[in-house]
């Protein structure tokens, strides 16, 4: 078995938070850090082409290529559930869209027993490392930090008219979703310098990667932690298909996102007993909540073709077009291949009720039945929209001891009431905006899921007909005290001892909004914390 050494802090994960984990805790020379990776380096050149997202999701060499639980509120259908594997993680693959998510979600948190996590208090950390470059500065954003924003790099002709529908349907323009309360329309801000991904690889590894006291390891895959009673001294893996293991004289940190931190705690017997039982995995820990609370955003993707004008389907459905958008990118690095896979953005509420917007929509110039199916022959835009505050909770849950089979992924979308009236109420929403004037001229008409579905029961099985995930899984490892918490408001998993959870899978409940610059600011305050408390542990 090859040894590993020993080390003050084992990070695995080098995903969006693990990156960030790794740049701030060895940036004291005294502390030992290692980041292991399960996938490769950030070397293949579809992750850096921001439209390579097309062929990083579902590709075994970027992704890990995850597949849902048949879904009862989808059909019965089952989802891809694309996760990074590779340096970067999902940042290397996602959508590239910074967002914060809204102060209510913060605020709601720390009312939840969560103390120093409301908007006051995480909102430094999202500056932290925030380089802003697509509005001017002011109280909330700031430039020079490592997380580069910048403006979309492509527009079209029909999102600016969807943008002035909104607008007449009282969604009003903004410039910038991330100052607390997100509510209207505008172009996204996205993590690109000059056109190209800026992952967390490029943004935290890329300063950090030559110093002395940080090793990474990739290819290094996580077989279980090892235990001294309720204390963590280090890992078992498999690095490059040898097995290998590392000691650990600090803390243990789980960066492997919503799906993978779970696990591992499940194969290392630390989870539901009941089930861990039923495995023949030895209970070490009971901790009934690990791999509960799985929240994610399902989106809804109504189709309308149109009229008069061009979208991405025409301009990539030829030869010619598809070298003048490669010649665009090559030339100026702007275009359909800069694009995020949404560029407009809104934010509402799927009622006059509601206190702050529930609803995202990621407004698109294509349409496809599918992302793994191609355009579609005729000119039209998707209004995707989803839910940012679901109900609906679902699970991760290991099915084997071998912790190299994929655990069982069921989200649960659409299984309450509240959830199926608010996907029916923004499908009804969406109708609204397109109606307006501005729209008009190109003679929108409804392609999915159809105009003639109109009462709720109907709207909301449509929904689960053309639903999909937008890939934000979270709240697997919840914080909080109450039975079902599995780390308190510092992180650390109840009842254990040299063990930390620092991903999205912490989240309580989900933001609202895309999740990749929350998980971000996650691993900022946690780096912050973690220092903080070796430092009191030295002292005392």
């Amino acid at each position: 078995m090859r040894d590993l050494g020993e080390y003050d802090y084992v990070i695995v994960g080098a995903g969006t938070a693990g990156c960030v984990l790794a740049n701030r805790l060895s940036s004291d020379p005294a502390n030992r850090v290692l980041l292991l990776e399960a996938g490769g380096k950030d070397n293949y050149h579809w992750i850096h082409i921001p439209v390579g997202y097309l062929f990083c999701m579902g590709n075994p060499r970027t992704d890990w290529c995850f597949k849902t639980e048949a879904v009862a509120g989808l059909g019965g259908r089952a989802l891809n559930y694309p996760r990074g594997k590779v340096l970067g993680g999902c940042s290397s693959i996602n959508g590239m869209i910074y967002m914060r998510g809204q102060a209510r979600d913060y605020d709601q948190w720390a009312q939840m027993g969560n103390r120093g996590w409301s908007w006051d208090d995480v909102l430094p950390y999202f500056k932290k490392s925030e380089d802003q470059a697509a509005i001017p500065l002011d109280d909330f954003h700031q430039s020079g930090g490592e997380w580069r924003v910048e403006n979309v790099r492509t527009t079209w002709e029909i999102m600016d008219a969807f943008r002035d529908a909104a607008a007449e349907a009282g969604i009003p323009k903004v410039d910038d979703f991330n100052k607390g309360n997100n509510e209207g329309c505008g172009y996204f801000h996205v993590n690109q310098r000059s056109g190209v991904r800026w992952n967390t690889s490029k943004a935290f590894l890329g300063p950090a990667k030559d110093r002395p006291n940080l090793d990474i390891v990739t290819h290094a895959h996580v077989k279980g932690l090892r235990l001294s009673g309720k204390t963590v001294t280090g890992l078992d893996l498999r690095v490059a298909g040898e097995d290998a293991g590392v000691a650990c004289r600090g803390e243990v940190i789980l960066s492997a996102g919503s799906i993978g931190s779970p696990q591992i705690l499940q194969v290392s017997g630390i989870g539901p007993g009941d089930l861990l039982q039923s495995l023949g995995v030895e209970v070490r820990h009971e901790l009934k909540g690990v791999g509960g609370n799985l929240q994610d955003h399902l989106q809804i993707r109504p189709v309308y073709r149109v009229e008069g004008t061009k979208t991405l389907n025409q301009r990539a459905g030829s030869l010619i077009g598809k070298m003048g958008i490669a010649l665009e990118y090559a030339l100026f690095r702007s275009g359909p291949m800069s694009m995020a896979p949404s560029t407009l953005g809104a934010f509402a509420k799927s009622d006059p009720s509601r206190e702050t917007p529930n609803l995202q929509y990621h407004i698109q110039a294509l349409s496809l039945d599918s992302w793994d199916k191609p355009l579609h022959p005729f000119p039209a835009f998707t209004a995707s929209v989803c839910n940012v505050r679901p109900e609906s909770r679902g699970t991760v849950t290991i099915t084997s001891p071998d912790p190299f089979t994929p655990p069982a992924i069921q989200p649960n979308y659409l299984s309450t009431p509240g959830d199926r009236k608010v996907a029916a109420d923004a499908l009804r929403l969406t109708r609204h905006i397109v109606s307006h004037p501005a729209l008009a001229r190109f003679k929108p008409v409804e392609y999915k899921p159809g105009a003639h579905l109109t009462t709720d029961d109907e709207l909301a099985d449509a929904a689960g007909q053309i639903g999909t995930t937008i890939f934000h899984p979270v709240g697997t490892c919840k914080m909080g005290t109450d039975p079902d918490a599995v780390v308190d408001d510092r992180l650390r998993v109840h009842g254990m001892t040299g063990l930390r959870v620092v991903d999205a899978s912490i989240m309580p409940t989900i933001t609202s909004g895309n999740t990749n610059a929350p998980a971000i600011m996650i691993a900022e305050k946690a780096s912050d914390m973690i220092l903080a408390d070796a430092k009191a542990r030295a002292a005392a």
